[in-house]
């Protein structure tokens, strides 16, 4: 028998901030380009009404952890009042190999990946850089909108979303958020009115086609692709492919197993895989360049892997232990 340490939402939130999440996915990126990892590319099992997916990684260097996240896409629980992607994260002892820990996967997920669209704003987006773009509403849209206003200081975020009424709740509901950070929340009818002069732009929809024209989106933004994971869906465009100067992944690897909003331009002949300036580790590391001038258009796609939770994971539990949170079950 072990001791096991459950945390939950509240216990999450209590003690991990969007900037821990950022500075602990920035020791993620920079522990996979150093080739400290090893993460296999995450399993799929298609499920009645919906898929389940399996994300194994070790995680060397300072960390040492093992772990493994397992999450769902189930579209139609949101009309049953529960979470669309729920998720839940096992962290392993590093000397027996049990189970140490239990998180809401699905708090976890939402903050490291609303982090990966904060280091990339943080590392990409203009410094003078005032209006935000949020497209979608759904459960990862307040972290999205938690780590831009954390990453600029942005004077207004515009919101997006194709289902009537849902930007105008979701500004209203996130409107104190806003205000703390000196920003107003503008909920607009079409993507048009959100893209257009905006500096940063968050895309975390199930979109399965572009939510938005490339040729709105103004010189000098940068975009934040989130939400599509498979190779036939998009939320950006080819256009928009094109105009980018610099394009940024957060893992080559699996981006380019998943991800449509590069691999169907490519597919149309009208973009190329040197295109790809580099991962968010190199640029970290300083191997590759960011931004190279103030009209250039950049472009950050992410599809999540496994490193990501168990780094974000392991600083969660260490800030847990030392808080007195969460709750202790015998095992």
């Amino acid at each position: 028998m072990h001791a096991m340490l459950l945390l939950r939402r509240d216990d999450i939130r209590a003690v991990f901030s969007m900037r821990d999440a950022i500075e602990a996915d920035k020791e993620a990126f920079v522990a996979q380009t150093r080739g400290e990892t090893r993460v296999p590319l995450r399993g799929a099992v298609d499920v009645p009404g919906g898929q389940s997916l399996f994300m194994p990684a070790y995680v060397g260097g300072a960390v040492d952890r093992c772990g493994i996240k397992i999450v769902t896409v189930m579209p139609h629980n949101g009309a049953r009042g529960k979470p669309v992607v729920p998720a839940t994260v096992a962290l392993l002892d590093r000397e027996t190999g049990e189970v140490e820990a239990l998180l809401d996967g699905t708090t976890l997920t939402q903050m490291r990946t609303a982090a990966v669209s904060g280091v990339a704003t943080e590392l990409l987006a203009r410094e003078d850089a005032r209006v935000g773009a949020l497209f979608g509403t759904g459960g990862q849209a307040e972290c999205q909108l938690e780590a831009l206003l954390v990453t600029r200081p942005l004077e207004e975020v515009r919101i997006f979303d194709p289902l009537p009424g849902r930007a105008e709740a979701f500004a209203a509901r996130c409107a104190p958020r806003g205000e703390r950070s000196g920003a107003r929340l503008i909920p607009v009818v079409t993507p048009g009115e959100a893209v257009r002069g905006a500096d940063v732009i968050t895309t975390v929809t199930t979109a399965a086609t572009p939510v938005f024209r490339g040729e709105d989106v103004a010189p000098g933004a940068h975009v934040n692709a989130v939400g599509s994971y498979t190779p036939g869906r998009r939320e950006l465009d080819t256009t928009l492919m094109e105009r980018a100067g610099r394009v940024f992944v957060d893992h080559r690897e699996a981006v380019l197993a998943e991800a449509g909003d590069l691999l169907i331009p490519l597919a149309e002949g009208r973009f190329s895989l040197d295109r790809i300036a580099g991962d968010l580790g190199e640029l970290l590391e300083g191997r590759v360049v960011g931004r190279t001038s103030p009209e250039e258009i950049t472009v950050m796609k992410t599809v999540g892997f496994a490193t990501l939770d168990v780094v974000a994971a392991a600083r969660v539990l260490e800030k847990a232990r030392g808080a007195g949170r969460g709750e202790e079950v015998a095992w």
